[in-house]
């Protein structure tokens, strides 16, 4: 099995990319793949910038990783209730290839975020919406306070109860992954 991962922001010391490599560091025998947005930075989209550049390589490359993988880890940062730019303007551009984006993949989604709301808003939207855009959501996990339910030296969840839902989550995205591709 193949897992794409990635967290949806471009901070440098993001958080949701600390869970990211936590939970696929619980994913055994699979293959992953953890992608950096930075890589994937281009012009800020709009259909006037696709008429005049037509679809971006860094667009093109990011939808041909999609389709390689068996199943996806994404972790959500929120920024004012919303998805970060970074990830927004990629997803769009993206979007522009294909309306479906995720390709029919299993789907882990994740959030975190320092507070209380564990960015509860963009995991909701992120859920909502990834039907439309092909994307068949297995198991969903927001975090709270990460800074409380996480050990930034060990690398390892410290919340006995985030640590569990993600590994009830791993199982299901691992289950689905093998279903899919036994099935394909």
């Amino acid at each position: 099995m193949k897992v794409l991962a990635f967290a949806a922001s471009n901070s440098k010391q993001s958080i949701n990319k600390q869970l990211v490599g936590y939970t696929t560091g619980l994913i055994s025998g699979a293959e992953i793949e953890i992608l950096d947005l930075n890589d994937y930075e281009m012009p800020l989209f709009s259909v006037d910038r696709e008429a005049e550049l037509g679809q971006p390589e860094q667009a093109q490359a990011f939808f041909r990783k999609i389709g390689e993988a068996d199943a996806l880890v994404i972790a959500y940062a929120e920024h004012n209730g919303s998805y970060t730019a970074a990830w927004k303007n990629l997803f769009d551009w993206t979007s522009r290839i294909d309306q479906k984006v995720f390709q029919n993949k299993p789907m882990l989604l994740l959030a975190t975020s320092p507070g209380p709301g564990g960015a509860r808003n963009v995991l909701t939207q992120a859920k909502t919406s990834a039907p439309y855009f092909a994307g068949e959501v297995v198991a969903d996990v927001s975090v709270a306070s990460f800074y409380d339910a996480f050990d930034m030296q060990s690398g390892q969840m410290t919340s006995e109860e985030a640590a569990a839902e993600i590994k009830s989550a791993v199982a299901a995205l691992a289950e689905q992954a093998v279903a899919v591709a036994v099935t394909a």
